[in-house]
C-alpha cells in the first residue's frame, strides 16, 4: 500500500511574512539600551560605596 503524503495548501505553504513598518514612535539602539544599563550599575555601585 502507499503511504498517504500530507500536503499543505498551496497559498502559503509555509511562508511567514514580517512586516518592516514600525509602529512605535520611540525607538532605542541596543547601543543605548547597554550603556544606560551599564550606567545604573555604575550609579548603584557608586551610591553603595559612599552611602
Amino acid at each position: 500500500m502507499a503511504e498517504k503524503k500530507m500536503q499543505a495548501p498551496q497559498g502559503m505553504a509555509g511562508l511567514v511574512r514580517y512586516y518592516d513598518e514600525d509602529s512605535s514612535k520611540f525607538q532605542l539602539k541596543p547601543e543605548h539600551v547597554l550603556a544606560i544599563c551599564v550606567g545604573i550599575i555604575v550609579l548603584e555601585a557608586m551610591m553603595h560605596a559612599f552611602a
